[in-house]
This record gives C-alpha cells, structure tokens and sequence, in this order.
C-alpha cells in the first residue's frame, strides 16, 4: 500500500509589526490555528523601522509560500502589497492597526485578529485594482491600495498625535483636522487620462481606490477595488464658509459638488500644484511634494479572504 502522506501542503507566511502585535499569545494562536487548519507551520517575519515590510514580504516569496499575511496596519498592509503585486501570490489581512482602511472596506473582522487569520486560511481569491504614485517624477514608484492625498488630509496624517490614535481611534484624525483648517488655498493644475487640464486653487486633491475613509465615512460613493477606475475629490472651500460646501458635499445625505467639492474619475491622473503639499498614501504621511501621478493598475493583486457575512 501506498503511505499516507499526511504533511500539509500550504504554507503562509505572516508578516507582522511587532509595535501592533499583542505579543506572544498572538504567535501562538496563529501557529495553532494552522496546525488545526491543515496548514504548515507559518514564517514569521517581523518588521523594523529600517524595512517596515518590504524585505519580509520578498523572503516569503522567495520561501514559496501560497500566502502572505499582513499583520499590522495600513502601512503594513501597503508595504506587503507593493511586493505581491503583479506575482499572483496572494495577499491576507489581519488587521492590527489603529485605521485598517483596507480591511474596512472589505468587510473583513478588525476586532479578532485569529478569526481574521481564519478568515485567510479558509477564504478564497479574489482579485483587486493597487494604484502607483510617482511623486516628482520619481522613479520610484509606490504602491496604494485605499487613498492617496495632497493637501489638507495628508497634514492631518502628519500631524496627529500616536498617543491619541491609541487612546481614541479614528477620533484623533478629528482632533488634528480641526488644527488644520485654517490654511491658504493653493494653485493646482489636474489632469484625468489625458484631457485637458483644469486649473483650481484648492486645500486638498485626494485620490481614492475605495470608498470609506476613518469612522466609516463613504467619500467617493462610486469607487469600487476592482474597476480600475481612480476617483478623485477635489476640495477648494472659498471664504469664510467654504467648509460648510465640503461638509455638505461630502457628508451629507446626497453626496453632489458643490462650488467647494468637486469629483472625477478616471484610469491616470496627474496633479500640479504650485506650491509643495504634504503627501500621503494610505495614512503614511511621505513628505512634501508639487506632482504627484497615480495610475490605476487592475486586477493587479489577489487577496485571500472570505465574503463578509451579511
């Protein structure tokens, strides 16, 4: 008779911010929760301040793993996707971060991160848009999965205290955007697949992959992962009550333009503005900048996981 070969055939890799892992009780649990599965024991790769999870995703790759789980934030999550993208592996989130704005967007569990793990080990591919943004003509191009923004958005990333994201959550976006609103408006020049540009003086240009921001705010209704359409949100609030068009243009019932938002949608879109803006992708606040080019890449990325529960 033939022998029973009972090794297990899958491997994941899990890629994780120690500074967002409970700890060791963690570790064990995920190493059980495969064993249970069927799955090997899993790579654990933690990342550094130096390599926050590049470097790790490309040993898991190289190991041959069937997935790679990131575990930690957004920053996590961005950083393991830019490697996987376009190399067929998939992605798996277990969501460990204060934002976890692409696992929101999903539907996936934020408040249990093994039953999130579980989620991974049982789920199935589904395949999803990443964007990359070139920021002064860099060559270097970075990759986001949720939102990118110049402006207005990316100084509150900037700006909001790490000891209120632990002790608030989301609400401490609140507390550094009520800081920031007082600011100039600034010359920008926007072009959508090529067409003729536009020219506005606005307080923040952001660029969306998904809809839902922090707190579960929808900003752009349309945006859908896997249309490989970028939506864009233009803010240029003029005059003492400007913000009052934003917040009605955005947070209101019926989300429409207004002379202080408008939207556009398209594959490539390029932004100019006239003086340098704060930079951000997917929370990360990335510096300064005047041009920021973002492109829609579809189906670029597979994701593991399973369909949200109605």
């Amino acid at each position: 008779m033939p022998e029973n070969n009972t090794t297990p055939s899958r491997r994941a890799a899990v890629v994780i911010n120690p500074a967002k892992s409970v700890g060791e009780a963690l570790k064990g649990a995920i190493f059980r929760l495969c064993e249970t599965q069927g799955w090997a024991e899993p790579l654990w790769l933690e990342t550094t301040v130096e390599d926050p999870g590049v470097g790790q995703t490309r040993e898991a790759l190289e190991a041959g793993v069937d997935v790679v789980i990131a575990a930690g934030g957004d920053g996590t999550v961005r950083c393991v996707a830019e490697v996987l993208a376009g190399t067929g592996t998939p992605i798996g989130l277990v969501p460990l971060g204060t934002g976890n704005l692409l696992a929101r967007n999903l539907g996936v569990d934020i408040s249990d991160p093994v039953s999130a793990c579980f989620d991974v080990l049982n789920g199935s591919e589904q395949a999803v848009d990443v964007v990359t943004a070139q920021l002064d003509g860099s060559q270097h191009e970075q990759v986001f999965l949720v939102m990118a923004g110049l402006g207005y958005d990316a100084a509150i990333m900037a700006d909001t205290v790490d000891v209120l994201k632990d002790r608030m959550g989301w609400l401490a976006y609140v507390e550094a955007g009520i800081r920031k609103l007082p600011g100039k408006p600034v010359k920008a020049t926007i072009s959508v697949d090529g067409g003729h540009p536009i020219h506005r003086r606005v307080r923040s240009v952001m660029i969306g992959n998904c809809g839902r921001i922090m707190g579960g705010v929808e900003i752009f209704p349309e945006a859908k992962i896997d249309d490989g359409i970028l939506d864009l949100l233009v803010l240029a609030p003029r005059g003492r009550f400007g913000w009052l068009g934003v917040v009605a243009g955005i947070f209101g019932s019926n989300k429409r333009e207004t002379e202080s938002v408008e939207y556009f949608r398209g594959g490539v879109a390029e932004i100019r503005l006239e003086v340098e803006q704060e930079f951000q992708l997917d929370g990360d606040h990335l510096g300064t900048g005047k041009r920021l080019t973002v492109r829609a890449e579809p189906d670029a990325l597979k994701i593991r996981m399973t369909a949200p529960k109605d």
